[in-house]
C-alpha cells in the first residue's frame, strides 16, 4: 500500500497517508493507457473538414465535345477530377473520429495514470488550498512551497474562485476538477497535486 506525505499549502508535512493500493498502487498498463489516450485525442478532432466531389462543384452539365471524331480523349464533363476546377476524388468529408472504449478500460487507464505518478514520486497530496485574493503570485507561492518544478496539475472536487483566477496566468500550472480530468491530461503534466477531496473522489469512483 503506497504511503504519501500530506502537505499544507505552506509546504509543511502534516501527516502520512496510506493510499488505496487498488487505485494508486497498481502496475501501469501501457497498452490500456495508449488505447484510452488515443481515443481521447481522437475525440478532440472536430471532423468538419470538407471538399466538393464532382457532383457538388459548379458547372459541367454539358458534354464538352462530341464523343468521336475530334482526335481528343473522350470527356463527359469539364468538372471531372482530372480537369482544373473539377471535383476531388476521395477527399475528406465530415465524420466522427470517436473511438469506443469500454468503461472498465477507461477506469484501468485512470488508475494506471495515477499509479504512474506515484511510482515516479510525482504525486503530491495537499490538505487544501485557499487564497485571500485572486493573485497569481499567491498561487505561485503555493507551488514554490511544495518545491515543484515543471508542469503541475492541481486536482480537486471544488475550488474557490480566487484559486481558479490566480492560476489562469500561469503557463506551467493548471487547476482542474477531478470529475472532469482525462487520462491524457494527467500524463501531460509532470507533477499531479491531489487535494484530499480528490483522493476521496477517486477512491469512491474507482474503488
Amino acid at each position: 500500500m503506497p504511503k504519501v506525505n500530506l502537505f499544507n499549502q505552506a509546504g509543511e508535512i502534516i501527516s502520512e497517508v496510506a493510499l488505496n493500493d487498488a487505485i494508486f498502487g497498481i502496475t501501469p498498463n501501457q497498452q490500456v493507457i495508449y488505447d484510452v489516450v488515443n481515443a481521447q485525442l481522437a475525440a478532440l478532432r472536430q471532423g468538419t473538414h470538407k471538399v466538393k466531389n464532382r457532383s457538388e462543384v459548379r458547372g459541367g452539365g454539358k458534354k464538352p465535345w462530341r464523343q468521336k471524331g475530334t482526335g481528343r480523349a473522350r470527356q463527359g464533363s469539364i468538372r471531372s477530377p482530372q480537369w482544373r476546377g473539377g471535383g476531388v476524388v476521395f477527399g475528406p468529408t465530415p465524420r466522427s473520429y470517436a473511438v469506443k472504449v469500454n468503461k472498465k478500460v477507461k477506469q484501468l487507464a485512470l488508475k494506471s495514470a495515477l499509479s504512474h505518478h506515484v511510482l515516479n514520486n510525482q504525486l503530491i497530496l495537499l490538505d487544501g488550498i485557499k487564497l485571500e485574493q485572486p493573485k497569481t503570485k499567491l498561487f505561485v507561492e503555493v507551488i514554490n512551497n511544495l518545491k515543484l518544478e515543471g508542469k503541475t496539475l492541481v486536482l480537486g472536487t471544488n475550488f474557490e474562485d480566487n484559486v481558479v483566477l490566480a492560476s489562469n496566468n500561469i503557463p506551467n500550472a493548471e487547476v482542474r476538477l477531478a470529475s472532469q480530468v482525462s487520462v491524457y491530461e494527467i500524463l501531460k503534466f509532470k507533477n499531479v497535486v491531489l487535494l484530499q477531496d480528490a483522493v476521496n473522489y477517486f477512491e469512491e469512483v474507482l474503488g
